[in-house]
């Protein structure tokens, strides 16, 4: 599956996550969370700062007209970086009460967001600000910015992080990396939903992840997922059997296809951004 080997493209963060691609720039932009901002990484192979400070920004996407939709821990929202480089907050609290956390996030193609709220930007002050909870729950959300409508999709998972459609959008991947929390009880694997209207039905095991435990991820057009571990990419076939694995030498948080044809994963490992061509298409 791999066309060419892992390479290291840049090195500029304490702790990276959140890739998206941007074909319009023909490049991607990536979050540094304990740094508290976020960088571009173009493919002529400048490094630029996009952003600082960042809200201690995490898991980024993109929406059908190119903007980046973000999940910060500073602000406890998700926002919309507008074409003209202006910051929109699209929706921060649940009843009145403020999120957790914001994780991962991902656009479905009707335009709806749905992201994660575990509590790890309020448990202290290295990914964020510490405070109490005000939500009884970590739940997987669904907003609609067409009628700023916000939906609990799920509260059956423990400590819901990163998250993926499948490619008919029928499925909603979820990791749960509850063992963090919970080592006797808590999970490391990814699980599976339904996708109902604005919710999701009751979630089921699709796949464990060691050594260390799932954080993002992204899938093929096949169905192919690509999972972070504490090593590399663990890269599972639609039927939850694992069928490959990248080495890479930090420990990744995340990953997202990209490149002009589609077939570049770019990778956010601890310090840094990798690429590696596939001969496979996100």
């Amino acid at each position: 599956m791999i066309e060419q080997p892992l390479e290291r493209l840049c090195s500029p963060a304490i702790w990276a996550e959140g890739p998206v691609w941007l074909p319009q720039q023909d490049a991607v932009v990536f979050s540094d969370v304990k740094g508290n901002r976020m960088f571009h990484w173009a493919r002529n192979g400048e490094l630029s700062l996009w952003r600082s400070p960042a809200h201690y920004a995490n898991g980024n996407a993109r929406d059908a007209e190119g903007r980046v939709i973000t999940c910060e821990h500073g602000r406890r929202a998700i926002s919309r970086t507008e074409h003209d480089g202006s910051l929109t907050l699209l929706v921060e609290r649940v009843d009145g009460k403020r999120f957790n956390s914001p994780n991962d996030v991902v656009v479905r193609s009707d335009g709806t967001l749905w992201f994660t709220d575990p509590p790890y930007g309020i448990i202290g002050d290295e990914e964020g600000y510490k405070a109490e909870s005000q939500v009884v729950g970590c739940y997987l959300y669904c907003f609609d910015p067409r009628d700023n409508a916000l939906h609990i999709a799920a509260s059956d998972l423990q400590r819901p992080n990163g998250l993926a459609f499948s490619p008919d959008e029928r499925l909603l991947y979820v990791a749960d990396m509850s063992i963090v929390d919970f080592p006797t009880l808590g999970r490391r694997e990814l699980r599976v939903c339904p996708v109902e209207g604005f919710k999701l039905g009751a979630s089921s095991h699709f796949a464990q992840v060691a050594p260390g435990f799932p954080d993002g991820f992204c899938l093929d057009a096949t169905g192919n997922l690509f999972c972070s571990c504490a090593d590399g990419v663990i890269i599972f076939n639609p039927q939850g059997k694992q069928i490959g694995k990248i080495p890479v030498p930090e420990c990744v948080s995340n990953c997202t296809f990209g490149g002009p044809d589609g077939n570049e994963l770019y990778i956010t490992a601890t310090t840094s951004l990798y690429r590696v061509v596939l001969n496979t298409r996100g």
